[in-house]
């Protein structure tokens, strides 16, 4: 492909800012459609965006002769449906994250993809994002030595819409998004972590809901055993007073430690035994444009997309093992 024309399916918040404008600034990308289920909320989209095409139907969308490739946006209990009818098109597919809302579909997914010999991709930008390749530079250039520990902490006050219980947001109702918060957030921290030190071996967990606003849970902990006997320790928590939120990784070694945050874009620290140095990298206007240059460069033959189905099941797996309890 030369020209890379994108069908977004799920025209909703994320791609407002986060995905959306980076499609149509990346040279051989655009955006030629766009689906919601809400036509009047489609074409709102199209004309504020300068987009040509909505659509109120999906499969109109993939049908598009026009559409080359596609965007699925919407919420993971449709990430594999939407996945699979785009595959038999003809059209690869850049998903949205979590890859789908269990293990089951995401292997599904990942299996047709082989099968059409299509790619998919999954939107685990952090793999892209400056601030976390440096990180990862410092591991593999021997900053802190030889690593032991990884901990990580990420707690949260509810939000504001969680106490609406007759209209609950989409990311605590399982159903939908095959879990509460940890499934939406940590799985930009177990992706990266496996893209970094490969596969996480399920050692044990707790999961629970504590304040009992939502039916998902709300409270995890899990440790895990990385390559070349890393221990990993894990604590979300999403349920804490104002006071109390943290979002922290350190990760030690012999040598020092480097700690940063996921979400927050702090400044990284690195501490060894030159002393302590500070590493800050700002948050891009469109933070997943970075993988979707690679994605679209991929398409086009000219780069290699660190995101594809594959390297995504990796998350996918032991999500679904920290939150039940046992490996699969």
């Amino acid at each position: 492909m030369k020209q890379i024309r994108w069908g977004i399916i799920g025209c909703g918040n994320v791609t407002e800012t986060k995905s959306g404008p980076a499609f149509k600034q990346i040279t051989g990308s655009s955006i030629v459609a766009v689906m919601r289920r809400n036509a009047k909320k489609a074409s709102d989209y199209a004309n504020r965006h300068q987009i040509t095409k909505s659509y109120s139907d999906a499969m109109d969308l993939i049908n598009d002769t026009d559409v080359n490739a596609v965007y699925i946006a919407t919420p993971p209990d449709s990430h594999a449906f939407y996945t699979l009818k785009a595959l038999e098109a003809g059209k690869p597919v850049y998903v949205e994250k979590p890859m789908a809302i269990n293990y089951t579909e995401a292997l599904k997914m990942h299996e047709a993809s082989l099968k059409h010999n299509i790619p998919v991709f999954v939107a685990y930008y952090r793999r892209a994002l400056s601030g976390f390749l440096k990180i990862k530079e410092l591991i593999e250039n021997d900053s802190i030595g030889k690593i032991s520990n990884i901990n990580l902490k990420l707690h949260l006050p509810a939000r504001k819409e969680d106490y609406n219980t007759d209209d609950l947001p989409w990311r605590v109702i399982p159903e939908k998004s095959g879990g509460g918060y940890f499934f939406d957030l940590a799985s930009h921290q177990l992706d990266w972590l496996d893209y970094v030190f490969g596969k996480a071996e399920y050692i044990t967990s707790e999961v629970k809901n504590r304040c009992g606003l939502y039916a998902a849970e709300d409270f995890v902990q899990a440790k895990l055993l990385y390559q070349n006997s890393i221990n990993f320790t894990g604590s979300w928590n999403f349920c804490v007073s104002k006071e109390n939120e943290i979002d922290l990784i350190e990760i030690s070694g012999n040598k020092g430690k480097i700690s940063f945050s996921t979400f927050e874009f702090k400044p990284i620290e690195l501490e060894n035994e030159k002393g302590k140095e500070i590493f800050s990298f700002e948050k891009p206007a469109h933070v997943q444009k970075q993988l979707i240059q690679q994605v679209v460069e991929s398409l086009q033959g000219k780069d290699h997309c660190l995101n594809t189905a594959e390297t995504a099941l990796a998350a996918s797996k032991i999500m679904e093992e920290i939150v039940y309890g046992h490996k699969i």
